[in-house]
């Protein structure tokens, strides 16, 4: 279903190679620390939000756009399980946590968890949910009109997508914490999570900030458009347009960074094989 103010992104590429993706990748980081030196210079403040299901690459897309930004002028939030007082004041809980100014700060899931995952797991009481629906968007106008500036992005993903990542995380030997039984329980829940994922495009999505909706089911892909968007978005000096390149797959180019072990002169298949996985890592 549509909403008539939100983005919908699905991806401004077609296929990548490993050493496109990382030549595309190192442009716009060029640009994100250009904007980040704007923001300092003028004091900018900056709040990216990261919503989406288990497994959807929210972690990784900030991740991407943060490894290169200069240290001590960001943060990322990840509130994990809240506290009573957390759950009791939730608008002032984020509140507190928000930019500074001269900083960027990414939120890996954020307020929006009390119109997603909480009313979906019964975390929460109708109440709490009810009143936050009404409250969120005048919260949000009131910090913009205070100079924050808001992106809201959901990475989305199909269920096949998360299952894969789900087995993926369950068979690797450093990822497999990443797996709790609150994710697997979610699975059942997937109807009434989309349900109320639904409500929230129509009743948050506004023109200041609108919430931009980002197929990730590949999450190298999701990650270069999530920085292209900010790059679009935010009006810093010195900015340089970047359209993205029209790339296709070069038969001379089949080399693969895969588990820190780099494949080189691949058959076409196995080059497919190879990035299909890691897409879902």
């Amino acid at each position: 279903m549509d909403n008539k103010n939100c983005i919908y992104l699905n991806s401004d590429y077609t296929s990548l190679t490993n050493n496109q993706f990382h030549k595309e990748k190192f442009r716009l980081q060029k640009e994100l620390l250009k904007l980040q030196e704007w923001m300092l210079k003028y004091n900018k403040k900056v709040a990216i939000i990261f919503e989406g299901r288990d497994a959807a690459g929210k972690g990784a897309a900030i991740r991407r756009i943060s490894e290169h930004l200069m240290t001590g002028h960001f943060r990322v939030v990840e509130l994990g399980i809240p506290t009573k007082k957390q759950h009791k004041n939730w608008l002032n809980t984020y509140k507190a946590k928000l930019p500074k100014e001269g900083e960027i700060v990414f939120f890996d899931r954020s307020w929006y968890s009390r119109a997603l995952i909480q009313p979906t797991m019964g975390y929460c009481t109708d109440h709490q949910y009810n009143y936050f629906m009404k409250r969120v968007v005048d919260w949000e106008k009131e910090l913009v009109k205070e100079g924050v500036i808001i992106i809201k992005f959901y990475l989305s993903i199909n269920i096949s997508t998360q299952a894969t990542r789900f087995e993926i995380r369950r068979n690797h030997d450093l990822k497999y914490w990443k797996l709790s039984e609150n994710d697997l329980e979610s699975v059942d829940h997937w109807e009434t999570y989309t349900k109320y994922k639904e409500k929230m495009f129509e009743k948050t999505s506004w023109d200041g900030a609108p919430w931009v909706i980002m197929n990730a089911n590949n999450k190298l892909i999701a990650q270069l458009n999530c920085i292209r968007y900010v790059l679009r978005t935010i009006d810093y000096e010195g900015k340089k347009e970047l359209k993205p390149k029209s790339w296709t797959i070069d038969e001379y180019d089949r080399s693969l960074m895969f588990l820190d072990v780099k494949f080189d002169n691949l058959s076409e298949e196995q080059y497919v094989l190879l990035s299909r996985i890691k897409q879902y890592l």
